[in-house]
């Protein structure tokens, strides 16, 4: 079983709060997050989980963003 994890993710392309919660939505939606926390103006998400790392990621791209390494 994974341990519990804090993820940070750079996001690029969020400029509205309508982009943070998609963000938002988009990663608690994936088995094993715990928490989510956007910041809009850092342009991260810090997700807490046993989620691995690449899911995190397809799913921000999958919606239209663009994560950084």
């Amino acid at each position: 079983m994974n341990k519990v994890a804090e993820t940070t993710l750079k996001i690029e392309g969020m400029s509205c709060g309508h982009c943070k919660m998609g963000v938002e939505k988009a990663l608690q939606a994936i088995a094993g997050v715990v928490s989510v926390s956007v910041d809009l103006e850092k342009k991260e998400a810090i997700v807490t989980g046993t989620a691995e790392r690449e899911e995190l990621v397809k799913a921000v791209e999958d919606i239209g963003f663009d994560v950084v390494a």
